[in-house]
């Protein structure tokens, strides 16, 4: 039986290991340039704050962390998704391991989600969804350790985790309503003490900072992902329309997940209790975060965005096998297994096809040359260095990451006035910058002899 076990974790750990490699190498060699949320957040990461104007920080602070490791090498960005991934699937593996006896279970609850492309194809981009991601595994991990030994260590580690999941994206909270209703069963039960209240403590001293940034500027973030959801234009029928988009766009996603489990049992048919608390965690943690969202979209009359989606399906194999664990067939493991190794060699396939053959995406920008081009114009006027880069996070961006030495990026939105030495503003449609900045700076226009075209004017300041 031990000989058994270490086979299978044998097995978790060459899995892991290999699809880490795969996604790491895949967009290394296929794209040019890294997507535009990585670039992004190595923009924000050049000026660290508290917030930025479209999300919260801890996705700068972890790209920040790999740029000071590793400057500009575009494997290490695509390295930490994949790091991301394998925390999340490590985590999900430990949870298993107390739902279920069998750990070939665990193992299947892992395999599942490669039926989902959120955790293969979309994972190349580092972005806020694939950051929350561990977060996300660890929260509910903790959540449940913390129930069943209720030891302060892990309500401090849930209240950590949980903070650094908010800091990620602010749809966290919908796992974190999720688990209060939990909660508020195992109370209910009396299940739980006091000690619970502890993790509020680190959650609150983590996230106090970004409360009082999103206060100071005036709610930013939160008027940008509203603005995201199309808030403002609805009418009556936005409450019906966009509500059932949602729900098709998700069926959809699972289609191939679903697949899979069916491939897997022998009937669509289980005995559970409503009285079992594993499978009350399991439904919470799963189900009710989607009908949360479901919910706000009905109300709201507002569009949910897919990637939104990310990490809210982590846990589905888990769920999934639970269910139907009296069900499931040794005898259509072959069937499991096909569907499985098609989808784990299609995906990536799938992605160095569409990155080779399609030349008109963000991948394909020409950022090292722009900022090459830049460079040299820069030195035609002045010795010094190029101290900060002021415009979009796409081209300010490209620039913050290919120039040496590395400048810092300011939004347009920012008194530039202010800014000290010299700067490259990049063109933005916001701003004149040569009727603006004239009087008190010298521009010069520069065309970018890429196929990109991008323009740009670059600053010196006149002290």
């Amino acid at each position: 039986m031990a000989t058994n076990k270490n086979k299978i974790l044998n097995f978790f750990y060459i899995f892991s290991a290999i699809h880490l490699v795969i996604w790491t190498l895949i967009p290394t060699f296929t794209n040019n340039n890294l997507p535009l949320d990585t670039i992004e957040a190595l923009a924000w990461g050049s000026n660290l704050d508290w917030g930025f104007n479209k999300h919260p920080p801890m996705s700068a602070f972890l790209v920040e962390i790999f740029y000071q490791i590793f400057g500009s090498q575009d494997w290490a960005y695509y390295l930490l998704s994949q790091i991301c991934i394998i925390i999340s699937f490590f985590v999900i593996f430990k949870l298993a391991e107390d739902f279920f006896k069998n750990k070939f279970f665990c193992l299947l609850s892992i395999l599942l989600l490669e039926g989902i492309y959120f955790y293969n194809f979309t994972t190349p981009e580092f972005n806020v969804y694939v950051c929350e991601l561990p977060f996300w595994a660890l929260t509910v991990f903790y959540c449940w350790k913390s129930f069943k030994t209720n030891k302060y260590t892990d309500w401090l580690l849930f209240g950590i985790f949980a903070a650094c999941g908010v800091l990620s994206h602010y749809l966290f909270v919908y796992l974190l309503f999720s688990l209060d209703v939990f909660f508020l069963y195992m109370i209910y039960k009396k299940k739980i003490n006091f000690r619970c209240f502890i993790s509020l403590i680190p959650f609150l001293l983590i996230i106090t900072p970004h409360l009082i940034w999103l206060v100071e500027n005036e709610y930013i973030t939160i008027t940008y992902g509203l603005h995201r959801t199309g808030t403002g234009n609805q009418n009556f029928l936005n409450h019906i329309i966009h509500p059932l988009i949602f729900l098709g766009k998700q069926i959809g996603i699972l289609i191939p997940f679903f697949l899979m489990v069916i491939f897997l049992i022998n009937k669509l048919k289980s005995k559970f209790s409503f009285k079992d608390n594993k499978l009350l965690f399991l439904l919470s943690i799963n189900i009710i975060p989607i009908a949360l969202i479901f919910l706000t979209s009905m109300i709201m009359g507002v569009k949910i965005r897919t990637m939104w989606m990310t990490p809210f399906y982590l846990f589905f194999g888990v769920l999934l096998i639970y269910i139907f664990q009296s069900q499931i067939s040794l005898y259509k493991l072959k069937s499991f297994t096909a569907a499985f190794l098609i989808l784990f060699i299609f995906s990536p396939f799938a992605y160095a096809y569409v990155s080779i053959t399609q030349t008109d995406k963000r991948t394909d920008y020409e950022g090292r040359a722009i900022a090459q081009i830049m460079e040299l114009e820069w030195k035609k006027y002045t010795d010094e260095n190029i101290e900060s880069v002021v415009g979009d996070e796409w081209a300010g961006g490209n620039l913050v990451y290919y120039l040496k030495p590395r400048p810092k990026w300011y939004d347009v939105s920012k008194n530039t006035l202010t800014l000290k030495g010299g700067f490259i503003l990049v063109n933005h449609p916001k701003v004149d910058c040569k009727n603006s900045f004239e009087p008190i700076f010298k521009a010069v226009k520069i065309t970018s002899e890429t196929k990109n075209g991008y323009q740009c004017f670059v600053m010196y300041r006149n002290d």
